[in-house]
């Protein structure tokens, strides 16, 4: 009697807890997501500072950026196949510390490399009242200035421990999504899995809002805070040769990525399987796909290979028989192409507002966590809620995608007119756009040996920006660190005067009016372009799962994540910065000689680039659209007549079956009529 007390109670229990450590998963995967999309998000806010700190063009952070799909791809076949035969949230846990680890290493640099130096003419301590002059007689060869420190670096460039350590993070990421889903999908109710998968989703939006934050914040902070005396640094955040301190948030993104590991080593392999669900439910998205005739899906379902032999065998006529349906094809074209364009734009749209309306990186990754990146997530959200309510079918949410889409780029198009004068850079930019190193030097500054090399700007009292004090035709100093003041400048010329002595001050001269009067303007269509492409993510992405089989449905949304990750998601960053990188005014120099981080860029031939290639590939797409539309609307007509004549052909069977039951009664009631007249008869002659 005690025993059987016992077992009741156990079995009373069991679903308690199972919901509980359901629970315990849900949020610490909800936690996972947040923390991958924190330390993802912190990394495009830091391409600036990385171009800067390691002297390298946009196009290597480019490479940079698109390293963590590489260790994405590497390994998601693998994690996809086997990790749901293994214990997926072990699994999750060790991705998570990879990730945690591979961030860590992306700070590592930081610890390696010393100090930041940057290029500059003020070598006085902060106690000097006077500095030597800025204008030399005579200046070191290039071959010894190359050689001054030097002495002890490391040939092995250090943005290679960045590049492995994204590699990492990209390969610890890939557990997260496949088995944390599939792990909510087997274990929840059925009616509740797709709300608890949304809010894991609506979670994960939250931590590019802080990923940003994270980024405008530490790019405030010098990079060498607590080892430097900030009153001699000479550089402000808006100075192109600034680097906050970009290792700081991999830190803190490490130990959270960390601490989002520690819960899921506590769960289970499996749970209590809910009682409502049962091997004979359909779910109401397997309802929603188009759908075979009934021989064909007992065919699929009958031919399943069931050995991984049997599986590798099929997989290839698998994969053609799904990219042999045109719908699914141009389905996938579309949206590599549209993520190629929106990847771009997103990985250098903070470097964009910089250099472009001449904002600090903190206020550029700022706006972007607090204005962009909500409204996308508001856009995703009503777009659902939208194809909730209208309850649009397969060509009603095509419609909706491509409408949206559309509305957005011809508002992108103003984006155009929002445009911003070059800074004024004597011999740079100054009558007329120059990218020659020589187009400096002038008779003004004849009398100094200067290097045309040299970043080192003032701003000249007449409002234009000098690449240096020596090309300035400074001839003296007072002041120090930020307050450093240049007298006697040859250079420095005020307006109609041929000649004059004025003074200059440390840093470039503040950007124009007309960009403080367009910036806000540029920064509220930004918000309403994102809101409204967004609002067609979700019915696009529904799109793809229903002009697809159902049996296909897993194969399909793999190869199209595989696709897009390959195609888009690596390529994008690298030739959208190589394009950027063509309309470089200034580079930079490293210590020991070669082309560094740029320095100024023709404000209108980046404009151009950027907003003509984001434009360009998504008029490429809205092309194959066209011909999208015209496939699916045959697609949804021959499935149509499909259904019909299946639906005649049910008919017709079963009038027949009608007829079999009639003319097997009629013979059954003839051949009763007969044996009771014989046994009538038989009785008449006894």
């Amino acid at each position: 009697m005690a025993r059987q007390f016992h077992k009741e109670n156990r079995n009373r229990l069991r679903p308690t807890l199972g919901s509980s450590l359901f629970l315990m998963f849900l949020v610490a995967l909800s936690f996972a997501y947040f923390a991958k999309a924190l330390s993802g998000s912190y990394m495009k806010s830091t391409i600036t500072q990385l171009e800067r700190r390691f002297d390298i063009p946009s196009y290597l952070t480019g490479v940079i950026d698109g390293s963590f799909e590489i260790g994405n791809l590497l390994v998601i076949a693998f994690v996809s196949y086997f990790g749901a035969k293994l214990h997926r949230p072990k699994i999750i846990a060790m991705g998570c510390v990879l990730m945690a680890v591979g961030t860590f290493i992306i700070a590592l640099p930081h610890f390696l490399i010393g100090r930041y130096k940057f290029d500059t003419s003020i070598r006085s301590s902060v106690n000097s009242t006077n500095n030597l002059s800025p204008c030399p007689a005579r200046l070191l060869s290039p071959s010894s200035q190359a050689s001054v420190g030097c002495e002890g670096e490391s040939n092995l460039s250090m943005w290679i421990y960045v590049f492995l350590g994204n590699v990492l993070r990209g390969i610890g990421e890939t557990p997260v999504q496949p088995l944390g889903i599939s792990y909510i999908d087997d274990f929840a109710r059925e009616e509740n899995a797709a709300f608890y998968i949304g809010c894991v989703q609506t979670i994960a939006v939250i931590g590019p809002v802080f990923g940003y934050l994270l980024g405008s914040l530490c790019a405030k902070i010098y990079v060498d805070i607590g080892f430097v005396n900030m009153e001699s640094i000479t550089i402000s955040p808006g100075d192109a040769r600034w680097v906050g301190a970009w290792w700081l948030g991999y830190l803190i993104a490490g130990v959270i990525t960390l601490l989002s590991a520690i819960p899921f080593w506590f769960l289970p392999r499996s749970l209590p399987i809910p009682s409502d669900r049962g091997p004979a439910q359909c779910t109401p998205e397997r309802t929603s796909f188009i759908k075979d005739p009934p021989l064909l899906e007992h065919k699929y379902q009958a031919d399943e290979p069931a050995g991984f032999l049997e599986m590798a065998k099929d997989f290839i006529p698998t994969l053609k028989t799904l990219l042999g349906n045109p719908v699914y094809f141009i389905y996938l074209c579309v949206t590599i192409i549209q993520l190629n364009s929106l990847i771009g734009m997103v990985t250098y749209k903070p470097k964009y507002i910089e250099q472009h309306y001449g904002q600090s990186a903190s206020k550029a990754n700022f706006l972007m966590g607090t204005i962009n990146i909500p409204a996308v997530a508001l856009g995703i959200f009503t777009g659902g809620l939208l194809m909730k309510r209208l309850k649009l079918s397969i060509m009603g949410a095509a419609k909706f995608a491509f409408g949206t889409s559309l509305i957005g780029y011809f508002l992108s198009l103003f984006f155009f007119v929002m445009s911003c004068e070059n800074i004024k850079v004597a011999g740079i930019t100054v009558g007329g756009v120059s990218y020659e190193e020589r187009s400096v030097f002038s008779a003004c500054n004849s009398d100094c040996v200067c290097s045309g090399r040299d970043w080192d700007p003032v701003c000249g009292e007449n409002g234009i920006t000098y690449v240096s004090p020596c090309l300035a035709g400074c001839q003296t100093s007072t002041g120090s660190g930020k307050n450093t003041v240049f007298s006697n400048c040859s250079c420095v010329v005020a307006a109609g005067m041929s000649s004059g002595n004025l003074t200059a001050s440390v840093g470039h001269c503040p950007h124009r009016d007309d960009c403080d009067r367009v910036f806000p303007y540029f920064l509220a269509l930004s918000v309403i372009t994102s809101f409204i492409i967004s609002l067609g993510g979700t019915p696009g992405y529904m799109v793809l799962i229903r002009c697809i089989k159902p049996q296909l449905k897993s194969l399909a949304l793999g190869f199209h994540t595989l696709s897009t990750r390959t195609l888009a998601g690596i390529p994008a960053p690298i030739y959208f910065g190589a394009v950027i990188d063509t309309t470089c005014l200034k580079w930079g120099q490293k210590r020991c000689g070669g082309r560094g981080a740029c320095r100024i860029y023709n404000t209108t031939a980046y404009r151009i680039a950027y907003l003509g290639l984001t434009m360009g590939l998504r008029t490429v797409s809205f092309l194959l659209c066209i011909l999208g539309f015209v496939l699916l609307k045959q697609h949804l007509r021959r499935e149509e007549c499909s259904a019909h004549q299946v639906a005649n052909g049910g008919a017709e069977l079963e009038a027949l079956r009608k007829e079999e039951v009639l003319a097997s009664n009629s013979d059954q009631s003839l051949q009763t009529s007969t044996t009771d007249y014989n046994n009538t008869e038989r009785e008449t002659r006894l």
